[in-house]
């Protein structure tokens, strides 16, 4: 176990799964899936090449998703997925993608990216299928590794080895970092399933037309649990008895000595409160972030980048100016690390420390930043801080940041802004009503919103309102009120009249 207490907590709500993963009680990540939502990563289809971009070295393709997959070159793989008769492996080729593709061409691709703003997924011919112990690169024979994580040598020439006799033919393996001390059984076991759901995606392949989903990779719950629920986890707690059940009883078939630290959680308050974690959900999409010094942080996005600005704030050191910088920029490099993580966000970001004169006080907080993203699990790549005073990074996209996870563009302004979405504000309205029913002990309450909510939750005679009384157990008296916007709401007692949101609305 390390020395940072590692907690998973999963909230199950009507209209969205969302994990926090805490560290010593910080929120450092928060995963969020959506029924309407549901992430594309991992997935894999039968696709048309719509357009071949020799300028761009880059081609277009058809999954049949709405937007057009981009495939760049460089994940082109010569492989031909769609006979499998033919005894050929994967390598990646160096020719120009026009040698490689032409238009109408039918190819088999994985999502690595996910759709965000205008831009449609990014895919590759590469296919990778995880396991817990293993993840299979069919095509990629030459492909053989042991996670960085597990540094012994004496066990990583053993994971390799082993991996290495049972491998079937033409795949590559890689070795994850909760294989180490499992055995034939374990690895060797999921290989085989590994192989088969593989043999099962290549004869779905030549049985459907082109656009076709063949694969799609496992919901979040079960993704995470494969994942990330390894030794360094001190517990996972879960309020769904159906989510806790299947933790359970897919850690039953791969770690089953994990299963003690499973929870169900059977509190009356929303699993999140008891966390105190949905107010620093709350923080994470704000602008603004404090620093305990005194000084601050502001994050901005824009289509090219993120640029956070570093601020000193009501700070003023006992000693010098520069000990005062060096202070706030140390803790801004280790709140940055922590607020990437937090938002998910990636592509290219640049950071606006305060000036220092001193080159060697900047090399400490450029490795003080470099220090604290040792714990994510995006890649990054950091630059030194220039003569500006900016350093510029990197961190791996997989999914749109919190900030579109949580709003939608904004109906006034044209998407310039952002406005906080109607799925976004049911949910909240959810934990309202269900802290109401906790502290008032009253069932019934009138709730006020915009049209457009009160058009959202009558949807389909009324389906959304139905789950919200069965879910908060209270009945709710639903009136429009177009003083209000789409983030706000009113929850009023029936029986008293008194507008109790202020008191149990916190988020």
């Amino acid at each position: 176990m390390g020395e940072v207490r590692t907690e998973i907590v999963l909230n199950s709500a009507i209209h969205e799964t969302r994990i926090a993963i805490l560290e010593d009680g910080r929120l450092v990540e928060l995963l969020v899936e959506r029924p309407e939502q549901e992430r594309m990563v991992g997935n894999i289809y039968k696709g048309v090449v719509q357009n071949v971009l020799p300028g761009m070295q880059a081609a277009f393709v058809d999954i049949g998703t709405g937007k057009n997959a981009f495939l760049h070159a460089s994940d082109v793989w010569d492989l031909d997925f769609l006979d499998l008769e033919e005894e050929r492996h994967g390598r990646p080729g160096h020719a120009p993608i026009q040698q490689k593709l032409r238009k109408g061409q039918e190819i088999l691709v994985q999502v690595t990216k996910e759709p965000i703003g205008d831009k449609g997924p990014k895919v590759t011919t590469a296919i990778s299928l995880p396991g817990r112990f293993v993840v299979l690169a069919p095509g990629q024979e030459e492909l053989l590794g042991v996670s960085r994580k597990i540094t012994d040598p004496a066990e990583r020439r053993r994971l390799r080895k082993l991996a290495s006799s049972l491998r079937p033919e033409h795949c590559g393996v890689i070795v994850r970092t909760v294989a180490k001390g499992k055995g034939e059984k374990e690895i060797g076991g999921e290989i085989k399933k590994l192989a088969k759901l593989w043999e099962k995606v290549l004869k779905a392949s030549q049985k459907v037309r082109a656009p076709a989903l063949l694969h799609r990779e496992m919901g979040i719950t079960s993704s995470l649990v494969r994942d990330l629920f390894s030794e360094d986890v001190d517990r996972v707690v879960v309020d769904s008895k159906k989510e806790y059940k299947r933790i359970l009883s897919y850690l039953k078939e791969v770690s089953p000595h994990l299963r003690e630290r499973v929870e169900l959680y059977d509190g009356e308050l929303p699993i999140f409160d008891a966390f105190h974690i949905e107010e620093q959900v709350e923080e994470a999409l704000g602008r603004r972030v404090e620093l305990k010094t005194g000084g601050f942080l502001v994050i901005d996005h824009t289509e090219a980048l993120v640029a956070i600005d570093v601020n000193t704030g009501r700070y003023v050191g006992r000693y010098d100016q520069e000990d005062t910088i060096l202070k706030i920029n140390l803790e801004a490099a280790r709140e940055i690390a922590r607020q990437l993580r937090l938002r998910d966000i990636g592509g290219i970001i640049v950071i606006d420390f305060i000036d220092m004169a001193s080159p060697r006080n900047r090399r400490r907080v450029e490795q003080e930043l470099a220090e604290a993203l040792k714990r994510d699990r995006a890649r990054t790549n950091i630059l030194p801080i220039n003569q500006f005073g900016l350093l510029e990074m990197t961190r791996q996209r997989m999914r749109p940041s919190l900030l579109y996870t949580f709003s939608e563009p904004c109906p006034v302004c044209g998407g310039v802004g952002r406005v906080q979405g109607r799925d976004t504000t049911v949910t909240k309205i959810e934990r309202c009503l269900k802290r109401a029913k906790v502290y008032s002990g009253e069932r019934k309450f009138v709730l006020r919103v915009h049209p457009s909510v009160a058009e959202y939750l009558s949807e389909d005679r009324n389906r959304r309102l139905k789950l919200l009384q069965k879910s908060a157990k209270v009945k709710v008296e639903l009136e429009e009120d177009r003083e209000l916007s789409i983030e706000d709401f009113r929850v009023i007692s029936e029986r008293t009249g008194e507008d109790v949101t202020e008191r149990y609305g916190r988020g």
